[in-house]
This record gives structure tokens, sequence and C-alpha cells, in this order.
């Protein structure tokens, strides 16, 4: 009776248990987010594969003069035919801290999962498939001493060699940029427009330290890597459906010409 009809006691009495109620609704949301953290981040995985497929240079231009038959690689609305297909894939065992590191995922052949595929993270590139059973597949992460992708600093366009020392999984190591090219600490490098694995543009990491090589005119860069392998959970398996087309007739070149 005294909340209710006391115009000042049921102000107050509301004010306190708006508090009480708010505290509690609060904390319950907190406790809700946690529980619903890895809903979450599929939910946004499952975007960022959506964004990753829509992107340019996963499509290259036929030209209009040629009339295509069949043609089984899907287009996009504007005519460009898709080159780079890309598909979602879960961390299931990894290793930084050998000389040679792998990484194993959680999709196989019957996913379309097949050797020589690029693998990227949601801040750069991991490394490449190299063996696939019907569920599984195993990456060469790009902390391992056979790793070699080439890639080119995002200002110049100037392309070299990417590899790992083996020291530090933070610090990638970029060879064959020549001394002529003008480098910075914190310059981007990004995937080059060489590589049959990697679309373009994916970035590989940034310049924290400028090495001049007293034997040749090239610089040793080393790069602090947008890939922290320490914290992958999820990544992308991206195909180039061109690659082996590519490599049969750059082989085939080379022994003609033998």
């Amino acid at each position: 009776m005294l909340f209710t009809y006391n115009k000042f006691h049921e102000a107050f009495f509301m004010r306190a248990s708006g508090d009480v109620t708010g505290k509690f609704f609060t904390e319950y949301t907190r406790v809700h987010d946690y529980f619903h953290l890895k809903e979450e981040n599929d939910r946004l995985a499952r975007q960022n594969l959506l964004l990753l497929k829509a992107q340019a240079q996963n499509y290259i231009s036929r030209d209009s003069a040629v009339k295509v038959i069949r043609d089984s690689i899907p287009m996009d609305s504007t005519g460009r035919y898709r080159k780079f297909e890309w598909r979602g894939a879960d961390v299931i065992n990894n290793s930084i801290t050998f000389p040679d590191n792998y990484i194993t995922l959680n999709r196989g052949a019957l996913d379309s999962v097949r050797k020589d595929m690029g693998v990227i993270g949601p801040d750069g590139i991991v490394g490449t498939v190299v063996n696939v059973s019907d569920h599984v597949a195993v990456v060469l992460s790009l902390l391992h001493k056979k790793s070699l992708v080439s890639g080119m600093l995002k200002k110049s366009r100037d392309a070299g060699r990417i590899i790992w020392d083996g020291v530090d999984p933070n610090v990638l190591t970029m060879m064959d940029i020549p001394k002529s090219v003008k480098v910075a600490k914190g310059d981007t490098v990004i995937t080059s427009t060489y590589s049959e694995i990697f679309p373009s543009s994916i970035p590989i990491g940034t310049i924290l330290k400028i090495e001049s090589d007293p034997a040749s005119n090239f610089y040793i860069l080393k790069l602090r890597s947008a890939t922290n392998f320490g914290r992958l959970q999820h990544v992308f398996v991206v195909g180039n459906s061109l690659r082996q087309e590519q490599v049969d007739l750059e082989d085939d070149t080379k022994k003609k010409l033998k």
C-alpha cells in the first residue's frame, strides 16, 4: 500500500527495482553471449566466405569474339568466368614450434578439397594443401622450411620469394627484391599475380626489418606475418580452376624446348 498510494515511494521503488532488473539482464546477456560465441563465429565465417567468393580477382574475362560452346566454370552476372573457388574449413590440428610445421583441416576429397589448393586465414595466407583423404586435409604451413610462396610489395608491385627461416613463427623472409626498389618499414606485402595457387592481393605481412645482402644486389626483408598461426581456428581453402591447365602447358613447353 505504501508503494502503491505514495507517489514518492512508488517512484523510488520503481527506480530501485529497475536497477536490479537491469543488472540482472546485463549479466544474463553476458552469459548468453559467451555461450553463443561459437554460433556467432560460425555465422561470421559464413559471411566472410560469401565476401571472398564475390571478390573481383576470383574471375577472369573471356574474349567476347570467341564463341564458347561448352564451359562448366560458373560465371557472374557480367559474363566473367570464375577462376577461384572458396570453401570454409576448421583447423583440427596445428603446429608452430618445429622446423617443419603442418596444419590439419576437417575437409577432404569428399568436400572437393584437392592437393595444391591454397589455404587462407581471416588475416592472410596460411599454406598449401599437400595431402588429402576423404574427410581430412593436411596443409604445408608457411612455417615450413620447404614452403615457397610468390609475394609482391603492395606499393611498387615488385615480386619476390616468401620463405621461413625456422626461428620466429611470427616472422617471414622475403627474398629477391632489388636494392634499386624503394622499401620502408611498415610496407605491406601481398600475394603476387605470378601465383597459380593463391589469388593476388591476399595479405602476407608487413616489413619489420630491411637487410642489405652484401653478396648480391638484393634486399633480405623480414616480415611480420599477417597470420597469427598460434590462433588459427577457421580458414578458407581456395582452388584455381585453371591451375592444372597452366601447369600442364608450362611443363609441355619446357619439354619441347629442351
